[in-house]
C-alpha cells in the first residue's frame, strides 16, 4: 500500500470515528497559532489541541513575514464576513522551536531568506534567525507594532524544545494594543 492509500484508509476511519460536522469555522478557544512547518512541531500534537480549538498558520520557521501578515489580513476579512471578528479577547501565539531548519537557509541561502523575511540582505542578522528565544520576542514585537492587525489580541511567544518536548514562555501574554 502506498502512502496515498494509507491516507485514504485513515480518512475513512476518521469519517467513522473522528469527524464532526458541528465544528465551526471560527476556533472555539478564540486562538490563532503561528508555527513552523517542521513535522516535529505540529501545534495540534505538542499543545494537545482538540479539533476546532485553534486556527493554526504554519510557515518556514514560524516567523512573522510579509506573507504571514497578508494571511492574517485575509483571516480578518473572513472572520468579519462570518460575523465573528478576531481581535479583542483572542489569543495570538507565536510558537517557534529549537533546531529549526531555517538555520540552514540562514547559512546556505541568506539572499533567499532575506526575501522570504521581507528585509534587506544586511538586515537579516537583526532577526536572530538562529536563536528562537530572541526570534520569538522579535516576532511578537513585529506583531505589536503592526497597525494593520486588530488590537485586543493577547499575544504570547513560546519556544518548543525538540529534545525535551517542553514549551517555554519567552514572551508572557500581553495585549497587542488597545482596540
Amino acid at each position: 500500500m502506498d502512502f496515498l492509500e494509507t491516507l485514504a484508509s485513515r480518512n475513512a476511519e476518521f469519517t467513522q470515528s473522528g469527524f464532526s460536522a458541528d465544528l465551526k469555522m471560527m476556533p472555539s478557544r478564540k486562538t490563532m497559532i503561528i508555527g513552523c512547518v517542521d513535522p516535529r512541531v505540529d501545534p495540534m500534537d505538542v499543545l494537545k489541541l482538540a479539533p476546532g480549538e485553534a486556527a493554526v498558520i504554519r510557515n518556514v520557521g514560524g516567523r512573522v513575514n510579509p506573507a504571514l501578515l497578508e494571511t492574517m489580513a485575509l483571516l480578518g476579512t473572513v472572520s468579519r464576513a462570518a460575523g465573528q471578528p478576531v481581535g479583542d479577547g483572542w489569543n495570538l501565539i507565536v510558537l517557534q522551536h529549537t533546531d529549526c531548519g531555517i538555520n540552514g537557509c540562514y547559512h546556505h541561502a541568506p539572499k533567499l531568506l532575506s526575501k522570504y523575511m521581507g528585509v534587506a540582505d544586511d538586515k537579516l542578522d537583526d532577526l536572530a534567525i538562529t536563536d528562537p528565544y530572541k526570534a520569538v520576542a522579535i516576532d511578537v514585537q513585529a506583531l505589536r507594532s503592526n497597525p494593520n492587525l486588530p488590537g485586543g489580541f493577547n499575544v504570547t511567544g513560546l519556544v518548543y524544545d525538540v529534545k525535551t518536548g517542553r514549551i517555554e514562555t519567552v514572551v508572557p501574554p500581553i495585549t497587542l494594543r488597545p482596540d
